[in-house]
């Protein structure tokens, strides 16, 4: 299985345990990753609130590359995947935008390949039973609360893998490394995206809805297929602890690091050091990181 891997801007900076656990796991799972040379922003989310063109002009570059390797396209960012589904919707149904778009870019760009989520890839592509042939340390007992976001599966007539309003992709990857789902009713609810920056009191109420939910639904945890979503609910549960008075202490991992940690990768390998609400103690405290015939209760 052979995809060309568009990281995005942000795995190779706020998101780099993401980007870390993902090749990780593609290597395991046999899936190579031929990452597009000299790649550039696609730009989400600042190009198509500015210039529709240039909005479709960057990422249809990128799928241009690809396209000339005979390669579908695997990307872990929910926002960079969004674009991309964009111009090869925009390339595949207008004739017109697909001649100003392959004149802005210099190249030929005909929309024959196919641009995968990466959470796509690993629930629909690989499928569930074949994760489940390489769990090792099953995450037994971990209660996850799987956030999809916005962009992933909407608008569904452009992207839409999986259900808009009930997505269960990342719920069978959980199940299928031994992981219990739980259902809760935000895991589509938006994050505040950029506006945690510019608008951070709205953006806040935001992102305590989606700990509140999750929380008082049982989970132990969230699990993320975005980096700026992962971004909003790791670093800033801190602010919005303080601006409700409310602890919520709810460690977040890409749903990678957690396939990483099942197959038996250390969580330094995953990237789980660098989060900023611990979650290495919950592993520990689950019992997760000691292979299954060791594990205390088995002694």
């Amino acid at each position: 299985m052979r995809y060309a891997y568009f990281p995005g801007c942000s795995l190779e900076s706020t998101g780099i345990e993401y980007n870390m656990s993902t090749k990780a796991v593609a290597k395991h799972l046999g899936i190579e990753l031929w990452e597009i040379p000299d790649w550039i922003c696609c730009g989400a989310s600042a190009a198509h609130s500015t210039d529709h063109l240039l909005g479709l002009a960057l990422p249809a570059y990128l799928l241009a590359i690809a396209e000339k390797e005979n390669l579908d396209v695997a990307v872990p960012c929910a926002a960079c995947y969004n674009r991309m589904c964009g111009a090869q919707h925009a390339v595949r149904t207008s004739p017109d935008l697909k001649e100003k778009i392959c004149r802005a870019i210099e190249m030929e760009y005909n929309g024959t390949n196919e641009t995968v989520a990466l959470l796509d890839l690993m629930a629909n592509k690989v499928g569930t039973e074949e994760i489940k042939k390489h769990v090792t340390r099953p995450l037994t007992g971990l209660k996850v609360a799987s956030y999809y976001g916005c962009l992933l599966v909407r608008p569904p007539e452009i992207t839409g893998f999986d259900d808009p309003e009930n997505p269960t992709s990342m719920d069978r990857i959980i199940e299928a490394l031994g992981g219990e789902p739980v259902d809760w009713a935000f895991k589509t609810e938006c994050c505040g995206a950029g506006h945690t920056t510019t608008m951070t009191k709205d953006a806040n109420v935001l992102l305590r809805n989606i700990f509140e939910d999750a929380a008082n639904n049982g989970a132990d945890c969230i699990a993320a297929a975005c980096p700026l979503c992962f971004l909003n609910l790791d670093m800033r549960q801190k602010g919005v602890e303080q601006a409700f008075g409310k602890t919520y202490n709810m460690p977040v991992f890409y749903f990678t690091e957690l396939m990483g940690i099942a197959f038996g990768y250390s969580p330094k390998e995953m990237g789980v050091g660098k989060h900023f609400v611990n979650g290495l103690k919950l592993l520990e405290d689950k019992d997760l990181l000691r292979h299954p015939t060791t594990r205390r209760e088995e002694a």
